[in-house]
């Protein structure tokens, strides 16, 4: 072949190079700006019940609530695409001994804001102290994305009970399966490393996996569940069931109440 064409031929493929490496960087890029809605998708309320307004310096976070008397609240921390007040009629029947809560994220429900974890965990904490100020026992009910705001919210606050449905072992190994191509361990800004968390709890903890989880691996589960002290955690599989439909199984809210 004629020197001119290896030339050629070289000069391509130093090109073509250059622009894939120039495409992944700027996915990458575009991984980072846009990261937080893959992660968050804001819904409306759609059931009508009291609120409770949480007034924060860059926010105001609604409460859906149903008021009760007594030392028993329960506070629920939805998924990353939950209405959680679509909860409040089958709880308010399953629970009637409890004052519930359930926190609308910033963004979702009618709560200003942009939702992200240190505000999410913030939000949590200043919820928690407000209705452990009436409520002496103050268990945490935390769904798929909100598992990793429940578990942190338990090592740092004196629950009475967890109780994680779908959990994870962090979010960025979710991330880093669905993304395999991109250094996400590295973009992710919101990492919920819910292990960490688990480690520091000492009270009664439930973990539900769903058994046909498409979402979450159970090894992601039982990664997180290895975390907790022995003793302190529970891991229960409910069966014929996926990650979004969990909780029209029979036994969702048996096991809730058991661990309640």
């Amino acid at each position: 072949m004629p020197l001119t064409n290896v030339s050629r031929m070289s000069r391509t493929l130093m090109f073509s190079a250059v622009i894939v490496i120039a495409l992944y960087l700027a996915l990458c890029a575009a991984l980072w700006v846009f990261q937080r809605a893959l992660i968050y998708y804001p819904q409306p309320r759609a059931v009508e019940s009291p609120l409770l307004t949480l007034s924060r310096s860059d926010a105001q976070v609604l409460v859906s609530v149903r008021e009760h008397e007594g030392p028993k609240a329960l506070i629920y921390f939805g998924g990353n695409a939950e209405d959680v007040s679509r909860n409040l009629p089958a709880f308010s029947s399953a629970f009637a001994d409890h004052a519930l809560y359930f926190l609308h994220y910033r963004g979702y429900g009618g709560s200003t804001g942009s939702p992200s974890e240190e505000a999410l965990a913030r939000d949590a904490l200043a919820l928690f102290d407000k209705v452990y100020a009436s409520h002496s026992q103050v268990a945490l009910v935390g769904r798929s994305l909100g598992s990793g705001v429940a578990v942190r919210l338990a090592s740092q606050r004196p629950a009475s009970r967890l109780v994680l449905i779908t959990p994870y072992n962090s979010l960025a190994e979710l991330a880093a399966r669905q993304f395999p191509m991109f250094p996400v361990r590295w973009l992710l800004q919101d990492r919920f490393e819910s292990w960490r968390y688990a480690r520091q709890i000492s009270v009664p903890t439930l973990l539900m996996a769903a058994e046909h989880d498409e979402v979450i691996a159970r090894s992601s589960t039982q990664r997180l569940f290895q975390h907790f002290a022995p003793g302190v955690a529970v891991l229960r599989v409910v069966p014929g069931v996926g990650h979004n439909s969990i909780s029209a199984s029979p036994d969702y809210l048996k096991l809730l109440g058991s661990a309640l």
